[in-house]
């Protein structure tokens, strides 16, 4: 099996990404480049947490990287500000099953578990991935934060994860938890969300490693 593994600078994706290779799956990651919206120091951190996996996994591991900041920018011009969190998940996982799709991958992994943020919630992951039409694995959705944090430090990517960047500066003071299928539709219904889609896969690009060997 071949998976896309969404992968931010946190904590849980890389944790989620090493649990399913270690399972035998063939990895490749994608990051979705939040910029404007963040800063520079994420998608460093993004590749540090590459090469950590590297060498933990014994093997190289493809690193994209899509935009995303103009379906952020487009959201927050056209949609409701509590929809944010919930739209900015969507895409993402509409980026992903199209680059799985480009690069022949069977599944999507994400890091998410439940109820752990407000896109995390039983209603938003439903809704979030309403339509896709492609497997989405959730390795550590049963899993609780301290759990978590736990498998990152095992596997040494959890000083890497909480090195300091900038936080997302999208995110709602007051995002919705329980969203319904029509309020996303009318919500999606606002934005070009397909071409948003197709312009950020793209635009997704494999951005080598910083190195040629290990130390």
């Amino acid at each position: 099996m071949k998976a896309i593994c969404l992968i931010s600078g946190g904590i849980d994706s890389p944790v989620a990404a090493c649990s399913v290779a270690r399972q035998g799956a063939d990895i490749a990651l994608l990051h979705m480049d939040n910029r404007p919206y963040s800063d520079d120091a994420e998608l460093e951190k993004v590749m540090d947490l590459r090469e950590r996996l590297e060498l933990v996994l014994d093997g190289p591991i493809p690193l994209y990287v899509a935009p995303h900041g103009p379906s952020q920018e487009r959201f927050d011009a056209c949609c409701s500000k509590a929809y944010q969190c919930v739209l900015c998940k969507r895409t993402m996982l509409h980026v992903a099953k199209s680059l799985a799709q480009r690069l022949g991958a069977d599944a999507v992994v994400t890091g998410e578990s439940l109820g752990q943020v407000a896109s995390q919630t039983l209603h938003n992951l439903k809704v979030e991935s309403q339509g896709l039409r492609f497997p989405v694995l959730r390795p550590l959705i049963g899993l609780d934060k301290l759990e978590i944090e736990a498998m990152a430090k095992s596997i040494g990517t959890y000083e890497i994860s909480i090195g300091r960047t900038s936080v997302c500066r999208m995110v709602p003071k007051r995002p919705i938890t329980m969203c319904k299928p029509e309020d996303l539709t009318a919500q999606q219904a606002k934005v070009d969300f397909e071409e948003l889609v197709k312009a950020s896969a793209e635009h997704a690009q494999e951005i080598r490693p910083r190195r040629t060997a290990r130390s």
